[in-house]
């Protein structure tokens, strides 16, 4: 990890690009720290559903774009922090390869007016429905460099799979939401594309569902996504095609189903991928209409065996039962205490209720700890502490 001042970074850094934008964002975070203001990172803006993003002004990252390199036989992509995640996946689909973790695509419907840029997808931290198989944003970033709320420029992690011993910080970035520093370039880890797909769907109830599936990932099965709404359960099976034909016939015999046709069942997938699926559309259409009145859309995670949670409302169940979305008219006192008992923790992903999506967190006081301590680290002067995932620091 190297740190430094970004105007004297400015010779080397940006050499070819004399008015880099990421110099003067450090002049920006000099500026807020200086006069005692915060700033709010944002790239395309498809991700402002998140958290409360009342506070603090606007620092915008779209102007630096382009991917820097990418190297197809080595699986590596360095693409700066403002390029759309719409340009990377087309590079990515000429050669063959993707973004295995599969991060939801807002900009792509025509009912959202922000496209998502990858500093957004790795600020964020979601992934899509190959998470439990294929990994978590986190575990694809292989390097990162960032503004500290100080205008130092930091770089962790380098272009290869294994270069880290220890703690590696830059994976501290994925889900950080810009409360730590502003991403200015990200290097990912990517993925050849899938040999061979199928896609089966059962009539279970939530519990036979919850209880099959992590039966079924406990065995030798290339299963790669599971997600179960409304009284069916849909498992993606990917890889060799011998294996994929052989774990279908497996399934079949034990619990009969249907194989679904391959256009069905991509545009399925694509719609939990990327919220748009009906359980999505449903949700946001109740959240809209509920107003203040209190209905929210709660991203949940659990450990995948976990029983039904009983909370009133519609669910839809990703990962083998390990997140689960819950739209629901129930306190978010109520939902947090439901959840820790579970041995999980809930995000308000979608609510109009104000103070919903920034609740007291039940962390133990050494988490609490270890969070300031970080927080104080990358930023001691608060220039990102917006309040937006937690509630903004005393000091």
């Amino acid at each position: 990890m190297a740190e430094q001042d970004a105007s004297a970074q400015a010779e080397t850094t940006s050499a070819g690009t004399p008015h880099a934008p990421w110099l003067e964002w450090a002049e920006q975070i000099h500026d807020a720290a200086g006069r005692g203001v915060c700033l709010r990172v944002r790239g395309g803006g498809s991700k402002d559903h998140l958290g409360d993003i009342t506070q603090g002004e606007l620092l915008d990252t779209r102007s630096w774009q382009g991917i820097e390199s990418y190297e197809p036989s080595e699986l590596v992509m360095r693409v700066r922090a403002g390029t759309t995640l719409r340009e990377v996946e087309a590079v990515l689909a000429d050669r063959g390869q993707h973004l295995a973790f599969e991060p939801p695509r807002y900009g792509f419907a025509a009912t959202q007016d922000g496209e998502s840029t990858m500093g957004g997808v790795v600020a964020s931290g979601l992934s899509g429905p190959a998470r439990v198989s294929r990994g978590a944003v986190r575990d694809h970033v292989l390097g990162c460099s960032v503004l500290t709320g100080r205008g130092e420029l930091l770089r962790f992690g380098g272009a290869v799979m294994k270069n880290v011993a220890g703690f590696d910080l830059s994976r501290l970035m994925a889900g950080s939401m810009g409360t730590l520093g502003v991403l200015v370039d990200v290097t990912l880890k990517v993925m050849p594309l899938p040999m061979v797909s199928a896609t089966m769907r059962f009539e279970v109830s939530e519990a036979e569902a919850l209880a099959q599936i992590n039966k079924w990932a406990a065995q030798p099965l290339p299963i790669d996504s599971s997600a179960w709404w409304d009284g069916t359960l849909l498992v993606r099976l990917r890889g060799a095609r011998a294996a994929v034909a052989s774990a279908v016939q497996g399934m079949y015999r034990e619990r009969r189903g249907e194989l679904l046709a391959p256009p069905v069942a991509e545009a399925f997938w694509q719609g939990v991928r990327d919220h748009t699926d009906e359980f999505f559309v449903r949700a946001r259409q109740a959240v809209m209409q509920a107003g203040q009145q209190g209905v929210t859309l709660w991203r949940i995670a659990v450990p995948p065996t976990t029983a039904p949670l009983g909370l009133h409302g519609e669910l839809l169940a990703e990962w083998f039962g390990g997140l689960r979305w819950v739209c629901t008219p129930a306190p978010a006192a109520a939902v947090h205490e439901v959840v820790a008992k579970a041995g999980g923790h809930a995000q308000a992903f979608l609510s109009l209720q104000r103070g919903a999506l920034v609740a007291s967190t039940a962390w133990s006081p050494v988490q609490r700890r270890l969070h300031e301590q970080v927080q104080k680290a990358f930023d001691p002067h608060g220039v990102f502490d917006t309040g937006r995932l937690w509630p903004r620091r005393a000091d």
